[in-house]
């Protein structure tokens, strides 16, 4: 699995990271997560608002910092 998280790497951003990788923690899983800074690759997932989440290349969130229990959520579905 890779998860790639798509912002500048504000605040935000890494709040979104350290919630993803405590997700991962809580369920056990291993990911390769990937932090995304390149603007013209965040834009050619279609993302305009940041911070956003992608889960093997399918965009799942777009402008908000997760909880770690909604990261867990997606990542069991």
């Amino acid at each position: 699995m890779i998860i790639k998280i798509l912002g500048s790497g504000c605040k935000k951003c890494i709040t979104l990271t350290e919630n993803t990788q405590a997700a991962l923690a809580n369920l056990g899983r291993e990911a390769q997560v990937i932090k995304v800074t390149d603007f013209a690759e965040i834009a050619a997932h279609g993302v305009m608002s940041t911070p956003a989440l992608a889960i093997d290349d399918k965009v799942v969130s777009v402008g908000k910092v997760l909880t770690v229990g909604e990261v867990e959520k997606l990542l069991s579905a």
